[in-house]
C-alpha cells in the first residue's frame, strides 16, 4: 500500500502471509499462559518498591487513589491494544500496529521505543534482582563480594562518571544467561516456569495481606488525603496525581502479552483476555496491598528501598520469618518480568527482519526449538553485557519514556484505523471509541511532558541513532519498499 517512508501494511496480507508459514512460531499458549505472562511482566519492583515511595513523598494512604487513576490509563491503552491484537495477531505488537495505520517510518519508530521498554527494562530489572538476592544469601549467611555484585562504573548528574572498585555485576549476567536459554529452548518451557513464579510471588503477595489485616490500625489511615505542604506534588490531590504518575510505572508490561500473538492458540480470543485480565488482576492486588501497607504502618515511615521490610518488622518479632520469605517473592516476581520482557524483545526484532528492515538472520526459526533462537541469544548477550557492566538505573526514566510513547501511539492508532477502515471485522472493539483512545493517547502524552528535560535528550539521541540506521540498511532492503518498486 503505496511506497515511501509512510507505505503501509495490508491487514489482510500480514495474516495471508502469517496463516501460510509453515515454519513460524509454534501455538502453544491459551488465555491461562497469556495471562500468567500478563501477571508476571507487571507484578515486579514497582509493586514492592515504588508504593512505599509514592505514599511517603507524594500521597500518603490514599496511594490507593494514585493507584485506580495509573490503572485507567493503563485500562485506555489496554483496551486499544485489545483490539489490535484480536485484530492482527502478530507477533511484532505495536510495531506491526504501526505499520498498518502509519507507515513504515513510524513503525521503524515503533520499534525503536519498544526497545527501550523491553531491552533497558528486562537490564534494569536484572540489576535488581541482583542487588535482592545478594541481601538475601546475606541474611543467610553468605555475603557476596561487591567486587562481582555491581557495576564497575556509576552515573552522577553532579559528578559524571566515575569508578566504583567492582570487576561486573556477575549475578545479573547469570540470572539473564538463565532466563535467555529458557527462552531459547522453547515458549512452553518458559510459560511453565512463568506460571510458577506468578503463583509464588501472588501467594507472598496473599500472604503478607492475611498476615497484616489483624494489625491494622486506622489512624495511620487518617488523614487519608495528607494536606498539601504548599509545593505542588506534595500530599493532597496534586500529591495523588504525582503518586499516579511514579506506580504508573508499576503497571507496564501488561502489552508484553501482544507479542505474543503468534504463539497463542486462539489469537482473536485470547489476547484480550490476556491482557485486560492480568491488568484486573495486579490491579486488585494493588489496591488491597497498598491499603495494608498503609494500614499496619505510618506511611511517614515507607520511604525506603524496602518498605515491605518496614512493614514486616511493624507487625512484629513473630513475623521474622515473613521477611525472608518477602525477598524470596521479590525474586520471583523479578525473574518473571525479566523473562517475559526478554522474550518480547525478541519477538519485535523477529518481526523486524521479517519485514527486512534489520538483517534477516533475526528472523530466522530455529527447527529444533521453533523459536526465533538467534535472535534470543543475541539479545540475551547484549542484556548480559548492559546487565553486567553499565549503571542501567540511569536508563529507567528512559525505559518508561519509551513505554508511554508506545501507549499512546497504539491508542491514535485505534483512531486512524476507525477512520481509514471503519468496516473491518474486529473480533474485540474497543469500547466508547473515539474516547477511550482520545483520553489513552492524550494522558499517556501528558505523562510524557512531565518527564526531565535530560530524559527527552537520551529519547531524542537515540531516536536519532536508530534513524540513521533506518536511512542506511532498513529502507534499502524493506521487503515492502522492495514490493512497489
Amino acid at each position: 500500500m503505496g511506497k515511501g517512508l509512510f507505505a503501509k501494511k495490508s491487514i489482510g496480507a500480514l495474516l495471508k502471509d502469517a496463516s501460510e508459514s509453515k515454519h513460524g512460531l509454534k501455538r502453544t499458549l491459551g488465555p491461562f499462559n497469556l495471562t500468567a505472562m500478563g501477571i508476571g511482566a507487571i507484578i515486579g519492583a514497582g509493586l514492592f518498591v515504588l508504593t512505599g515511595e509514592a505514599a511517603a513523598k507524594f500521597a500518603g494512604p490514599a496511594v490507593i487513589i494514585s493507584f485506580i487513576i495509573a490503572a485507567i490509563i493503563c485500562g485506555l491503552s489496554a483496551l486499544c491494544y485489545a483490539e489490535f491484537a484480536s485484530l492482527i495477531p502478530i507477533s511484532g505488537s505495536a510495531y506491526t500496529y504501526a505499520y498498518v495505520t502509519m507507515g513504515e517510518f513510524f513503525a521503524w519508530i515503533m520499534g525503536l521505543a519498544l526497545t527501550l521498554e523491553y531491552l533497558f527494562s528486562f537490564c534494569t530489572v536484572a540489576v535488581g534482582w541482583s542487588a535482592y538476592f545478594g541481601s538475601l544469601m546475606k541474611d543467610l549467611g553468605f555475603e557476596i563480594s561487591s567486587i562481582v555484585a555491581k557495576s564497575p562504573l556509576v552515573y552522577d548528574v553532579d559528578f559524571g562518571w566515575t569508578s566504583t572498585g567492582s570487576f561486573l555485576n556477575l549475578p545479573a549476567i547469570i540470572i539473564i544467561a538463565l532466563i535467555g536459554w529458557m527462552v531459547s529452548v522453547g515458549v512452553k518451557t518458559a510459560a511453565v516456569l512463568n506460571n510458577l513464579l506468578v503463583f509464588v510471588k501472588i501467594g507472598i503477595i496473599l500472604l503478607f495481606i492475611a498476615c497484616g489485616v489483624a494489625y491494622l490500625k486506622v489512624d495511620n489511615w487518617t488523614p487519608f488525603i495528607p494536606a498539601n505542604t504548599g509545593v505542588f506534588g506534595e500530599f493532597g490531590w496534586s500529591g495523588i496525581f504525582r503518586g499516579a504518575g511514579i506506580v504508573f510505572f508499576a503497571f507496564l508490561g501488561f502489552d508484553a502479552v501482544s507479542t505474543l500473538a503468534q504463539e497463542s492458540k486462539n489469537p482473536q480470543k485470547d489476547m484480550p483476555i490476556g491482557m485486560l485480565g492480568s491488568l484486573g488482576i495486579c490491579t486488585v492486588l494493588y489496591i488491597v496491598f497498598g491499603l495494608v501497607l498503609t494500614g499496619v504502618v505510618s506511611y511517614t515511615f515507607l520511604g525506603v528501598p524496602d518498605p515491605i521490610a518496614v512493614a514486616v518488622n511493624a507487625l512484629g518479632p513473630q513475623f521474622t520469618w515473613l521477611r525472608l520469605i518477602v525477598k524470596i517473592a521479590i525474586l520471583a516476581g523479578l525473574t518473571s518480568v525479566i523473562l517475559v520482557m526478554l522474550m518480547g524483545q525478541a519477538r519485535i526484532f523477529y518481526a523486524m527482519a521479517q519485514d527486512g528492515l534489520i538483517p534477516k538472520v533475526f528472523g530466522t526459526i530455529s527447527q529444533k526449538f521453533r523459536t526465533p533462537l538467534f535472535t534470543t541469544v543475541v539479545v540475551t548477550l547484549v542484556g548480559m553485557g548492559i546487565a553486567g557492566f553499565l549503571p542501567v538505573n540511569i536508563l529507567g526514566q528512559l525505559t518508561s519514556m519509551g513505554a508511554l510513547f508506545v501507549f499512546g501511539m497504539v491508542c491514535f492508532g485505534i483512531l486512524i484505523l476507525r477512520f481509514t477502515q471503519p468496516h473491518l471485522h474486529r473480533p474485540f472493539r474497543t469500547p466508547f471509541t473515539p474516547w477511550v483512545p482520545l483520553l489513552g493517547t492524550l494522558s499517556c502524552f501528558f505523562l510524557m511532558v512531565l518527564m526531565p528535560g535530560v530524559t527527552w535528550l537520551q529519547l531524542l539521541a537515540f531516536m536519532v541513532i536508530g534513524c540513521l540506521f533506518y536511512f542506511m540498511y532498513g529502507r534499502h532492503h524493506s521487503k515492502l519498499q522492495k514490493s512497489s518498486r
